[in-house]
């Protein structure tokens, strides 16, 4: 039996939003017990020219709604880039996991051949929805799903591997 495009796509977002709402939690137990404002991590970086940990989550957010929009002629919700909290945080996740169960199988039946034009800058790529999905779309969400986790890790919470990898039960 093949794997449908949905499977190799909602399933695998829905569970790196686990994943990020787990260190959402560690992160707000971290600064209530150092007595530090939230927003210092709502604004850390690896580096000056990347997102902040709150900017992960929403572009990993993003990938996931952009993902079923290219994919099929479903109307993908907007969410403006607004969460200062990180009950705000956990109701993006929310509410784009809730976007992402309402997405029937048969949606994406027939994606993997559809073609998806990728245009930023100066790159310009034409993939099958197939090819999109492996090449870019979960590599895109798992880059923003780790990013988030350094940042964190980075900033003193013990997050480690087991963190990431998430519940396999």
């Amino acid at each position: 039996m093949s794997l449908s495009m949905h499977k190799i796509s909602v399933p695998a977002f829905i569970r790196g939003f686990s994943v990020l709402s787990t260190l959402i939690d560690k992160a707000e137990a971290f600064t209530a017990e150092k007595k530090i404002s939230p927003a210092v991590l709502f604004s850390a970086r690896l580096a000056p020219d990347m997102l902040p940990f709150s900017g992960q989550i929403q572009r990993a957010s993003d990938t996931s709604k952009a993902t079923i929009g290219r994919l099929t002629t479903i109307e993908v919700p907007k969410f403006p880039d607004e969460e200062a909290s990180f009950s705000e945080l956990r109701q993006r996740i929310a509410n784009t996991v809730a976007f992402l169960e309402s997405v029937e199988q048969s949606a994406l039946d027939g994606s993997d051949t559809k073609e998806v034009t990728l245009s930023a800058g100066q790159l310009k790529v034409t993939l099958s929805g197939e090819e999109y999905v492996l090449k870019f779309a979960l590599p895109n969400f798992y880059f923003h799903v780790t990013t988030a986790q350094n940042i964190l890790r980075h900033n003193g919470i013990q997050v480690g591997k087991l963190d990431y990898i998430g519940s396999l039960g």
